[in-house]
């Protein structure tokens, strides 16, 4: 019987936890000559006032719940799935190579096709190390590691080798036709007379990732394949006891992790209407801090997202506005990893104590 109750786990534990890095976070603002409160004032002001700010931190979450998502169903069978940033990698390469492969003639058409691509690429480059897990015994972290890096060398090569225009310096693909444009926020609002800035990079993506978010529940939770996950991440042994095949649960949940890593090229490839170097910008990283902040549940990895690409727009503000550094964002991300992953138990224990505390305070009927 578990002590806490289901909301204390999903809501209270992450809010201390968020608490706690901030407050470091301010200790450490203090320490450089800083006022924290002012620094936070700005990452506030910088993100929500104005819809500019707004859509930049959409843009972002976008991203992060598609990297976090990919984690969290590695993590429901057990499986660390360290390599969301090398699978995003190639899902861009299977995005780029769908929008220039035809000349769409409208987004609604090249959409469901690059989502497609995307998925593809992301999930092939997933299989390799979900294969040799499950036939070979070799480690999911250290395999999906190097893949990270032999899919960074293989775009640098691509690019500059093989799929950059004749006569261009820059390493990216050629810019895509009008018809692989995705249509940004503004434009959607715009057309229920609601004002929003043509500047900030957040398009229709932004609600492909929240269905995501949605579809992932239904598989998790409400589907055969989703109970043998679960099952298998639980207890290995009492799941090949019921029947479950390690190898299938291992590849399955690897291919579906490395397409939805893979499907945030939609966001970060289209957006830029073309394909260039470190287009994932770390997310795939982000993802695992993601996943462990929501608990691997899809609305808790929603929040989750929101509450980081809060942290990168309002360090880029910091950034701008004042003499921090905008690393120390980094170090903020670094701290709610290490109060909601290393040290759960932190927070979790003394209110596991307070818990049992009531419960045997309380008069019996």
């Amino acid at each position: 019987m578990d002590v806490l109750p289901k909301w204390v786990d999903a809501v209270l534990i992450p809010l201390i936890s968020i608490i706690l890095a901030f407050a470091i976070s301010a200790l450490v603002i203090l320490a450089i000559g800083e006022d924290p409160v002012k620094a936070i004032g700005i990452m506030i002001e910088g993100t929500f006032g104005r819809s500019e700010g707004v859509g930049y931190m959409l843009y972002y979450a976008t991203n992060f719940m598609f990297t976090g998502l990919a984690v969290a169903i590695a993590f429901h069978a057990r499986l660390f799935n360290i390599g969301g940033e090398g699978q995003a990698t190639l899902g861009g390469l299977g995005v780029a190579l769908v929008c220039l492969a035809v000349p769409w003639p409208h987004w609604l058409l090249a959409l469901p096709f690059a989502i497609i691509g995307g998925a593809i690429f992301g999930a092939l480059w997933a299989l390799i190390p979900a294969y040799l897990q499950a036939k070979r015994g070799s480690h999911i972290v250290i395999t999906t590691i190097m893949f990270n890096f032999i899919a960074s060398a293989l775009m640098v090569y691509l690019l500059v080798e093989i799929l950059k225009p004749v006569g261009s310096m820059d390493p990216a693909t050629a810019r895509f036709g009008e018809g692989a444009m995705l249509p940004r926020m503004s434009d959607i609002l715009g057309v229920f007379g609601i004002p929003f800035s043509s500047a900030a990079p957040v398009n229709i993506s932004f609600f492909v990732a929240v269905l995501a978010c949605y579809l992932f529940w239904l598989l998790v939770w409400r589907t055969r394949l989703g109970y043998e996950l679960r099952a298998y991440g639980q207890s290995e042994t009492a799941a090949e006891y019921a029947g479950i095949s390690p190898t299938k649960i291992i590849i399955i949940a690897m291919l579906i992790s490395g397409a939805l890593a893979g499907m945030m090229a939609i966001n970060s490839v289209m957006a830029a209407n073309r394909l260039v170097l470190n287009s994932v910008e770390g997310a795939g990283f982000i993802g695992i801090a993601v996943a462990l902040m929501g608990r691997s549940h899809p609305f808790g990895i929603f929040l989750a997202s929101l509450l980081f690409g809060f942290l990168v727009q309002g360090g880029a503000e910091i950034d701008f506005w004042t003499s921090i550094p905008r690393e120390l964002i980094v170090v903020i991300q670094a701290l709610v990893i290490l109060f909601t992953g290393a040290l759960d138990n932190m927070v979790r224990m003394p209110l596991e104590r307070i818990f049992l505390m009531f419960r045997r305070k309380r008069p019996e009927v």
